[in-house]
């Protein structure tokens, strides 16, 4: 069936495939890969499924190999032998694959330490069969014993390898995991009950510990602050430029959409609570019943939750076409169940640009489901409460900031059901009061910022005793906290003075910042005033103040000179291949890496880094910048030692500048630091070297996972 000289050739291979592989998991971290090879390396999911088939195959036939039935069957023993060779080979090479593919950022968990560990065992054990198969001593009890083994191997590999594509314990996870029932509303947190739910069901697959896709976890809060390689995840109060909600809006066939095409997908009823959660600011610690009962995000939040004790409205109406539903929801109207099972729907329109009276007239298949109806901020007009009127069982309406005048508010007497309803920001009177005295079935009415007068409020209130009047914001004492101030600037690495610039949403607010690294307070720090200019490093912290307001959180950002851009960069000695980055041109590309270390602008290496920086005219540096970072948690450290060496021939330098940074403690905070090396050379040069030390041992070790301090560095700032 195959050649001898072909069989010698592919035996050969095999044995040198395993001494690579030895190599590779011998050399660990000094092994420098070339970036050429990493699509080499992303393969590896690609093929993994060919000598799994094979090896599985060959091991069934080698179980049985010394059966009397087959023992004799010379096709029988070459086939065996071909499988085994060809699954052997395929092993090795998607091993390879995979030791390659792990050098890259996000694969540092201890899942994939398990799956390289059985891979590579697959590949020795089933070498190891096939050479010698074929001996003299080899029988049935060692032929089936090295099968059995196979066989488990593959299954281990097999799980850990589903762990990091699908997310921990995905095999055995529908036997294992306990359904959560749903929390009380009454119980309910927005952003534990009901986002993270969401994420963990949809997201984490992708986003965890194991497998840190984009650079992104979403296993808690903090992960999901931090954001990934692209940025933030959203930004609080602005859904519109959100790249959570981007990402999860563009169409399915499109590379970027999330969640990628082939998984399960979010429904609308989950993007719609995405949508209402950073619009209302991504509060993480917001009880669900603090919002309004009208609120659109305690709306959507609701649907996920479990009704507070109380009796469930029984409907007699009949749920709505899946299809019809599906069609209907587009990029400006989102229709999603309140409840699982329920036929009742909510309907949630935005995009003020879109919206027109046939948006309302397009919902007429459905309008028998529709128990609420979310308007707010839409250019609603009086003639459209007729066709609003239409939805019968209508519970809960929306018109805040609409363009009703109310004067035709009595159109919505046929609403039987309508028990809330909101008219807040729309431009009510007297009159318009007293047409709601035909809605019989209204229980509360949100009248805030109507320009109604408190008189004229009292009256209705002391007519209407039924009605829960709610007339806006109460004040009880408490202040409210400012929003942080926010830099506009987009350059922080500088070569000539910019002005600095500074704003707030909120009129009337006064920024104090401080350059000297303390916190701003609100007397006795600058007060910020366009035309504030920054030419050299300089670390800016500012907070935002009013009277009668809780002071802001303080935000901090460095702007860095570098007067000195050196004209080439190399290493002298090679990172790490988990975080390379783009390679020397990393620190001097002006682009700074920020508090995210997997987003391919850090150099991160357990070694000593070394790098020397050449500049065709000579230069008279002063100070030298390295800017560094410190994550405690992932055993990121600032350098313990840091020496330049300068001069005009790189094989004769000498020193001209260091620093020794203070021990470090495992109470410290995660930052990002650059560190001022004062240069005493006088005469000017072209070749300047630097080398930092890693801190020897951790302040504060991982006990799950120990390994070297590891040392990251993004730019590299002359002056």
């Amino acid at each position: 069936m195959i050649k001898s000289n072909h069989k010698g050739f592919a035996g050969n291979l095999l044995f040198a495939l395993n001494i690579f592989i030895v190599v590779l998991l011998l050399a660990g971290e000094h092994l420098l890969i070339p970036r050429w090879l990493q699509p080499v390396g992303r393969l590896h999911p690609l093929i993994l499924h060919f000598p799994i088939v094979l090896l599985m195959l060959a091991m069934l036939m080698e179980f049985f190999r010394f059966r009397a039935d087959f023992a004799a069957e010379k096709i029988y023993q070459q086939f065996t032998t071909v499988i085994l060779l060809s699954g052997a080979l395929l092993a090795a090479v998607t091993a390879i694959m995979g030791l390659f593919l792990a050098r890259e950022a996000g694969y540092d968990s201890g899942s994939v330490q398990w799956h390289k560990w059985f891979g590579v065992s697959i590949v020795f054990i089933a070498s190891v069969i096939y050479w010698i198969r074929d001996k003299s001593w080899y029988k049935q009890p060692a032929a089936r014993s090295g099968s059995l083994i196979m066989v488990i191997l593959l299954l281990y590999a097999g799980h850990y390898g589903a762990n990091i594509t699908h997310g921990e314990n995905f095999i055995f996870g529908p036997i294992l995991t306990n359904t959560k029932p749903p929390v009380p509303i009454d119980q309910a947190l927005v952003y534990r009950d009901v986002i993270q739910p969401i994420f963990e069901k949809k997201c984490i697959s992708c986003h965890n510990a194991d497998k840190l896709k984009g650079g992104l976890m979403l296993i808690d809060e903090q992960s999901v602050l931090k954001g990934g390689k692209t940025g933030k995840l959203f930004v609080p109060g602005q859904p519109q430029v959100s790249l959570l909600l981007q990402r999860i809006h563009l169409p399915e066939e499109e590379k970027k959409h999330m969640p990628p095409s082939g998984k399960i997908q979010l429904t609308a009823a989950e993007m719609n609570v995405f949508y209402q959660w950073i619009k209302e600011n991504a509060d993480f610690k917001k009880k669900l019943v603090d919002l309004p009962a009208s609120d659109s995000l305690r709306l959507a939040a609701s649907v996920f939750l479990k009704p507070a004790a109380e009796a469930e409205e029984q409907y007699d109406f009949s749920a709505a076409n899946e299809k019809e539903i599906k069609k209907l929801n587009n990029n400006y109207r989102v229709i999603y169940s309140l409840a699982e099972g329920s036929p009742a729907l909510a309907v949630n329109i935005y995009n003020k640009a879109s919206y027109n009276p046939k948006v309302l007239d397009e919902l007429s298949a459905i309008k028998k489901q529709v128990i609420s109806l979310n308007l707010n901020k839409m250019p609603v007009k009086d003639a459209e409460l007729k066709t609003i009127a239409t939805f019968v069982n209508l519970r809960t309406l929306n018109l805040n900031f609409s363009d009703i005048t109310g004067n035709t508010l009595k159109d919505l007497a046929p609403l039987k059901h309508l028990r809330s309803l909101s008219l807040s920001g729309t431009k009510l009177n007297a009159q318009s009061l007293g047409q709601l005295n035909s809605i019989n079935s209204l229980k509360e009415l949100v009248l805030w910022n109507t320009g109604l007068s408190p008189l004229q409020l009292n009256v209705f209130q002391d007519a209407h005793k039924n009605i829960a009047l709610i007339r806006g914001f109460k004040d009880d004492g408490k202040p409210m906290k400012l929003v942080p101030p926010q830099v506009k600037n987009t350059v922080f690495v500088i070569s000539k003075p910019v002005e600095l610039v500074l704003t707030n949403p909120i009129k009337g607010v006064d920024i104090r910042y401080t350059t000297d690294g303390t916190d701003p307070d609100s007397t006795k720090s600058p007060l910020y005033k366009p035309g504030i200019m920054v030419s050299n490093n300089t670390t800016i912290r500012a907070r935002a103040f009013k009277p009668g307001w809780y002071g802001s959180d303080m935000v901090g950002f460095s702007f860095y000179k570098n007067a000195f851009p050196p004209d080439s960069i190399s290493l002298i000695k090679a990172v790490s291949e988990r975080y390379p980055a783009f390679g020397a041109k990393t620190l001097t590309d002006g682009e700074l890496g920020g508090n995210n270390f997997t987003n391919n602008k850090w150099l991160g290496t357990q070694t000593e880094l070394a790098v020397m920086l050449y500049f065709k005219n000579p230069v008279k540096p002063h100070t030298l910048t390295l800017n560094c970072l410190r994550v405690m948690s992932r055993q990121i450290f600032l350098p313990a030692k840091v020496q330049v060496w300068g001069g005009t021939d790189p094989r004769y330098l000498k020193i001209i500048g260091s620093l020794t940074t203070e021990p470090q403690k495992k109470t410290d905070k995660d930052l990002v630091q650059g560190l001022d090396c004062k240069l005493t050379e006088e005469r000017a040069v072209t070749y300047i070297k630097i080398v930092a030390e890693p801190i020897k041992k951790s302040p504060a070790p991982n006990p799950k996972k120990v390994e070297p301090p590891w040392l990251f560095t993004d730019e590299v700032f002359i002056n």
